[in-house]
């Protein structure tokens, strides 16, 4: 499917230039050794909202890349029907993203890595598809997920060095 919103972008492939801008969030996220997810909302050719996974920072299980680029966007475009957005995130959004993407009536999702444990588009779930709902979402998968799953994985890999096979 293609992005009507940015279909106009000159260059490179409009997918990818905005996931790419999600992973740079995800990076942030890493650095602050959070999982390393991002994600940005846009409207309009701009981004109207971005955010990274803060949990443990913030101390707070809603605290996902997508919850927080949400409510930015909201605040944003002062609205909370996202309408005429589309987000893009670096990993499969889980049930909880989904259920708040679907609430903010956000049109199209654009995500990166597939999420065999959580995810609710494709892998476990596929709430966007969801007949019984007053909203669908259309979506788009795997764009850039080898990045997108290189940066999950890497970071993980890393945390088990740091705190051995047993944990911490």
């Amino acid at each position: 499917m293609d992005d009507l919103h940015d279909a106009d972008l000159p260059g490179a492939r409009p997918h990818e230039r905005w996931m790419r801008l999600a992973l740079e969030e995800a990076r942030v996220a890493a650095a602050e050794d959070e999982v390393p997810v991002g994600a940005i909302v846009v409207a309009a050719g701009r981004v109207v909202g971005s955010g990274h996974n803060q949990r443990e920072q913030l101390a707070d299980p809603t605290a996902h890349a997508e919850m927080i680029a949400i409510t930015q966007a909201a605040a944003s475009l002062g609205s909370w029907r996202l309408e005429g957005c589309t987000l893009y995130v670096t990993l499969e959004p889980c049930p909880m993203c989904a259920g708040a993407i679907l609430q903010a009536r956000v049109p199209v999702v654009v995500w990166g890595a597939a999420d065999p444990k959580a995810g609710a588009v494709e892998s476990l779930y596929r709430l966007f598809e969801d007949q019984r709902l007053n909203h669908r979402v259309d979506h788009v998968g795997h764009v850039l997920a080898d990045e997108c799953g290189r940066l999950l994985t890497e970071f993980f890999r890393a945390k088990r060095r740091t705190q051995g096979p047993d944990g911490p």
